[in-house]
């Protein structure tokens, strides 16, 4: 089982991914080069050895030879969003036959209008991928333009996640946009890479994190955030763990 993902700094302990993992939210912010990715595919890997199905969707509409090598393993199965009778044609099978799936996306297929749902809203919400995946939201470089029309989005997620049966793994940029208190209610996991504009955490230790070295912090217990305390630990993302047991 590939659980192991780093070790503490300020102790011999190892951090290991669990069970609740697979049910629970994770929130990845870290500016590029951070060790974000890295970090995702550990989760990755822990659900996959879970027999959980996978949608990695990948806002910077990268195509398939752009996509990261590590990715690009026997699950590895690309596709890229439009709102043709072919893609969903395509979606449907790969969903049906429980592939994991790696999907470009343009953000802007996203509705820019309030209680207007795209179509790419509703792909998000198929009942089978509800039931059957864990979703993994990777999100562009660059942030301008972008949260104005996404952060409904988010909100409207939260709602929508009380329907899915797995959990969630979002990448991102630092932004102020993760302070509303309704969408840090939709992350029972936080893992911070190193963010030298994040005044707006109101810790120093993020400003001189380097690669690969993330502040964890693990809400026990249950969903809510403001009904349990916050453990935080230093941990070191170890690319060699793996080899080494």
């Amino acid at each position: 089982m590939r659980d192991l993902i780093g070790r503490y700094i300020n102790s011999i302990d190892k951090l290991r991914l669990d069970k609740r993992t697979l049910y629970y939210n994770t929130l990845i912010l870290g500016e590029e080069g951070s060790g974000k990715t890295n970090l995702a595919c550990k989760i990755r890997n822990y659900v996959i050895d879970n027999e959980i199905s996978t949608l990695y969707l990948d806002f910077a509409n990268s195509n398939e030879e752009e996509v990261e090598l590590r990715y690009k393993d026997k699950y590895f199965n690309y596709i890229r969003f439009d709102e043709s009778d072919k893609f969903l044609e395509e979606f449907t099978q790969l969903v049906f036959e429980r592939k994991h799936i790696y999907m470009a996306v343009n953000p802007n297929f996203f509705s820019t209008q309030k209680d207007v749902r795209s179509k790419l809203t509703d792909i998000l919400q198929t009942p089978e991928l509800l039931e059957h995946y864990y979703y993994f939201f990777h999100d562009i470089a660059n942030l301008n333009g972008f949260y104005a029309k996404f952060e409904d989005f988010l909100l409207y997620m939260f709602g929508f996640l009380n329907l899915k049966k797995h959990g969630m793994t979002f990448l991102s940029q630092p932004n102020e946009i993760f302070e509303n208190p309704k969408l840090k209610l939709l992350f029972t996991f936080l893992f911070v890479g190193k963010c030298s504009n994040a005044d707006y955490f109101n810790t120093a230790i993020l400003k001189t994190l380097r690669k690969n070295k993330f502040l964890y912090q693990n809400r026990p217990g249950i969903r809510t955030l403001i009904l349990n305390d916050i453990e935080t630990n230093m941990v070191e993302i170890d690319e060699y763990i793996y080899e080494e047991e």
